[in-house]
């Protein structure tokens, strides 16, 4: 049976309901940009997350760009950014005129490595962005102590991470500023494109309210130059709706990422990350979580390790109708509109370089059924017998 990488129908259509309400409610108050449902949606999300405020933006790229904002990141400025992660990260450092400086990331959880970043850092360097990469959380007590001995701002990027935890805190507070994405393919997936910014700074938080919305306050009066950031009340309260099933999605999702490690680890030419000489050996690797992180399995990434593995790999499960994809083909520092960079901004990032030949996610949405789970493992088991 074909089984796609996402399927955004399977969770939302068994809300339709729930779903129709929520917009019957907003349709029927006539107030379409900010007020209730945005407040409302910014306090929950706050209270799930563990944090003591949370700013809605338009969009995750946006969160981005705003939280740089409130930092006062600008021209002249560095920002330490991985190598390997989704352009948004590294685009929105280059949108303030700051350069983004890139590292180099860890083999096991592709986030991140703070041995890189020390590298890389000058007198500019101004800030770190971690990045929760496919739904586990960077290594924040190292990331934490060199900000700190650095005075750097630590800006998590949490796009694809919205329930995970380092040490059971949640991310997103682990830094000045956390930026989420509700994108339709994230955890917590809107109907278009929403985001937001978390900080434990009150003042920050006003700051961003005023970034969003034309840096205006009070009306017509602008202190500071800000754009027009602001989610709609309607994704507001349609995500409201979806936030109350987070946790049975999160659920879902451990549970078919557990199922594919116990299954795909017994399979001969797979092992698990981080056993041995880290399975560069093995066909295949497959991912797994720390003990220290609770993953929320935004995607489950393989590494496929020799020369053309990869891709032989993608072709076949294509061709048995199985979804997946490659996240990321092109590693940042690498990236054309990059170029200019002065040399210590794209220097070389070998664990970043080599992972974009060798990663590919398979599906792990949570609605994902048993037989379609089957047929994933099986359609591997045959490429290993190819």
């Amino acid at each position: 049976m074909p089984v796609p990488l996402l399927d955004v129908n399977a969770q939302n259509h068994p809300l339709e309901a729930e779903l129709t309400a929520a917009f019957t409610s907003v349709l029927r108050s006539g107030r379409f940009i900010l007020g209730e449902e945005v407040e409302a949606f910014e306090g929950e999300c706050a209270a799930f997350i563990g944090a003591a405020h949370a700013v809605s933006m338009s969009s995750g790229t946006d969160a981005l760009l705003a939280a740089f904002m409130a930092a006062g990141i600008g021209p002249g400025d560095e920002v330490l950014c991985p190598a390997f992660t989704f352009f948004a990260t590294a685009g929105c450092i280059a949108r303030t005129g700051a350069t983004p400086v890139f590292c180099d990331v860890c083999p096991v959880t592709f986030n991140i490595d703070v041995t890189s970043a020390a590298e890389r850092l000058t007198s500019r360097t101004k800030a770190i962005v971690p990045v929760h990469l496919f739904g586990q959380a960077a290594e924040m007590d190292a990331i934490g102590t060199f900000a700190a001995a650095n005075n750097l701002q630590v800006i998590e990027d949490v796009a694809q991470s919205i329930g995970a935890s380092y040490h059971g805190r949640g991310c997103g507070t682990l830094g000045e500023m956390g930026c989420f994405s509700f994108f339709p393919s994230k955890n917590l997936g809107g109907f278009g494109d929403g985001g937001l910014v978390t900080t434990g700074d009150p003042e920050l938080a006003e700051k961003l309210r005023r970034i969003r919305n034309h840096g205006m306050h009070p009306r017509y009066y602008h202190a500071t130059v800000g754009a027009n950031f602001r989610m709609d009340a309607l994704q507001c309260a349609l995500l409201r709706v979806k936030l109350r099933h987070l946790g049975e999605y999160t659920a879902g999702r451990v549970a078919n990422a557990n199922d594919y490690i116990e299954r795909l680890s017994a399979l001969p030419g797979i092992t698990a990350v981080g056993a041995g000489d880290g399975g560069l050996t093995a066909r295949i690797v497959v991912p797994r979580a720390a003990a220290h992180m609770g993953h929320v399995w935004n995607q489950f990434t393989l590494r496929v390790p020799a020369a053309g593995d990869r891709d032989a790999l993608k072709k076949h499960l294509t061709s048995r109708g199985i979804g997946c994809e490659i996240y990321y083909p092109v590693a940042l520092h690498q990236q054309e509109c990059f170029r200019h960079l002065p040399p210590h901004a794209i220097g070389a990032c070998p664990v970043s370089e080599a992972l974009t030949g060798e990663v590919l996610s398979i599906p792990v949405y949570p609605e994902l059924r048993a037989p379609q789970r089957d047929e994933v493992v099986a359609a591997i088991a045959e490429w290993l017998e190819i």
